[in-house]
This record gives C-alpha cells, sequence and structure tokens, in this order.
C-alpha cells in the first residue's frame, strides 16, 4: 500500500484490510472483486491484484508462511527489489538495501551523484551505495531511519542540513549543491482528454461493465466509457450511440448531460462528460463484449468502482 502513496492516506485503508483479511489464507481465498473494493480510492489498481494473487502463492507454495528467501519473495506478483528488501530487513532484520524516493534522493547527496539516478547506471550506484552502508544488526531500524532522514530532513527543497546528523559527511552541503542534486527529471508533457461515461437506463436499473485486463482500471466496474471527439467534428449524440455500441453491444436513446468530472490518471487530464440515456435494444455485436450487468443504483455500493465512476454512482444514489 506504501508504494507511491503516502502514509497518511495509508492508514484507514490498512486498518479496514486487515479487518477484513486478518491472515493471508483469508485474503487468498477472498473474491477479487472484494479486494478491489477495499482498495477503492488508493489508486494503482494492479498492487491490489498483484497483493492477492501473492497471497495464493504464499498458501499453495509456502504453507501460508511469508518466505524469508530473498529470490522467493522477489518471484512473488508485485514484489521488486525495493519491497523485497524493506519487508526481509524490516521483518527478519535480513541484510538488505532499499532504494526508493527519499533514500534514492539521500544517497544520490552523500555521494555528490549528479547523474540520472533512474537510469541503469545511476540505479547501479546507489543500490550498490545501499548495500555497503548496511550496518551488521538492526538493519529494519536502520533502513527506516534511512528512508525517515530523506522524508523528514533531507527534502527535495530547501532540506534541513542545520540538524541533518550525516552533515558533516555530505559532499552536497558542502559544495551547496542540493538545489542541483539529484538532477531534475524532465516533467511529462500534460496531454488533455475529453471522455464521455454513459448511464444507461433499462427501468429501474443501469448498466455496468467490468474493465478488461490491460485496459485502465482493470478488474474495476464503471459505466460505459470512451473517448470522445470535438462536437464540431461528429455530433455529441451520434458519438454516445455509436461510443455505447462499440463498447458493450447496446442501443440507446441518448439523454442529458448529467455532470462533468474532471480528474487525473498519470499525465492525463480528463474531463469526463456523464451522460444519461435510455436503452433501446442489443446491436447484435456481442463478440468481445465486456461483462456487464445491470444493477439498480443502490446496489453500486457493493461493487469497486473507479473514483470519477464513485462520484457518479453517489449522485445517481441521491437522485
Amino acid at each position: 500500500m506504501l508504494q507511491q502513496t503516502v502514509v497518511a492516506a495509508v492508514v484507514p485503508y490498512f486498518e479496514r484490510f486487515l479487518a477484513r483479511f486478518p491472515t493471508v489464507a483469508a485474503l487468498a481465498d477472498a473474491p477479487e472483486e472484494d479486494v478491489l473494493r477495499l482498495w477503492e480510492g488508493l489508486g494503482y489498481y494492479r498492487r491490489a491484484r498483484q497483493m492477492h494473487r501473492a497471497a495464493g502463492v504464499i498458501c499453495d507454495e509456502h504453507a501460508g508462511q511469508f518466505p524469508r528467501n530473498a529470490e522467493a519473495v522477489r518471484a512473488l506478483p508485485g514484489i521488486g527489489r525495493y519491497t523485497a528488501g524493506a519487508i526481509l530487513s524490516i521483518a527478519y532484520d535480513q541484510p538488505q538495501p532499499i532504494l526508493e524516493a527519499n533514500t534514492i534522493r539521500l544517497l544520490a547527496r552523500l555521494t555528490a551523484f549528479a547523474g540520472d539516478t533512474h537510469s541503469s547506471a545511476g540505479q547501479r550506484i546507489l543500490w550498490e551505495t545501499a548495500e555497503r552502508l548496511l550496518p551488521r544488526r538492526d538493519v529494519g531500524r536502520f533502513n527506516q531511519a534511512l528512508m525517515e532522514l530523506g522524508s523528514q530532513v533531507c527534502t527535495p527543497r530547501a532540506p534541513r542540513c542545520d540538524v541533518c546528523p550525516l552533515a558533516a559527511l555530505c559532499p552536497t552541503r558542502r559544495w551547496q549543491l542540493a538545489d542541483r542534486i539529484p538532477a531534475a527529471r524532465p516533467r511529462p508533457q500534460v496531454e488533455m482528454v475529453r471522455e464521455a461515461a454513459v448511464v444507461v437506463r433499462r427501468g429501474e436499473k443501469v448498466l455496468i461493465v467490468r474493465r478488461r485486463p490491460g485496459e485502465r482500471w482493470a478488474g474495476l466496474w464503471d459505466f460505459p466509457r470512451f473517448p470522445l471527439t470535438p462536437a464540431d467534428e461528429i455530433p455529441a449524440e451520434r458519438q454516445l450511440i455509436a461510443g455505447v455500441s462499440k463498447c458493450v453491444g447496446v442501443k440507446i436513446k441518448p439523454g442529458a448531460l448529467l455532470t462533468t468530472i474532471r480528474h487525473s490518471v498519470t499525465r492525463f487530464r480528463i474531463s469526463l462528460e456523464c451522460y444519461n440515456a435510455v436503452y433501446a435494444g442489443e446491436t447484435g455485436r456481442a463478440a468481445g463484449k465486456p461483462e456487464s450487468r445491470w444493477v439498480h443504483a443502490a446496489e453500486l455500493a457493493d461493487f469497486p468502482l473507479s473514483t470519477s465512476a464513485r462520484k457518479l454512482a453517489r449522485l445517481l444514489a441521491k437522485s
């Protein structure tokens, strides 16, 4: 949960997750939908699916006990070198290094490494540095101290060198290069995207579809969703009819715009136009159609949804 997510955001999810899945066996036996529902809002949903798969591997191949061998740990779904090192050092006091955002910055400054910290060469240098620094015991405490030092003292901007216990050893401080080390990475160019989400109604029920593997939010449920082109090129009504037909094989009669939800996914800034529509039959194009269900609006609370779909679901529940 802490991968690419701050502690404050993780704590309530962690507590709910352990209450629902108190053992690795409970997690392994749970339906993926239950896992995703409890993860909803944390983002990077691949982490949840991989952890669910890892629980199954631990139960099937390691008798329900978390492995202590570094190679076996890194073979688990979703666990790379950093996560393996963090687990093995903190839980079992094994001499395993870690390298994440805060320690990358800290070690780059301690070695005055001005190159690209994310390049193959940069990663090799920093991993070797992290390994050389490991103490003989209390490795977990040491690794956590490095992360805390990077997070609280050796900050990206205006590092607190006056209170740093390593200040006397730091060439970056001595040469006043903290604004240049580590080297800044170029920011990805932001791309504006326009999409539609369509609430297709049939009587008192609405249509939802399950996102397929390889798609954004794979495994989660959503309303039929697809890109929109500028309205002056193709009228919005035609796009909605064609989009729902292609997405889920259903004919619709488009209705009014319900709301517009603006959100971000990585470098994309998405303007999601949410429309009402009425079911008008099947198109007969069933090949490759995703899993779909007709549900009452109140039932949407039981399904794992993307953050934007959840906002739309709450709007429907109120109305």
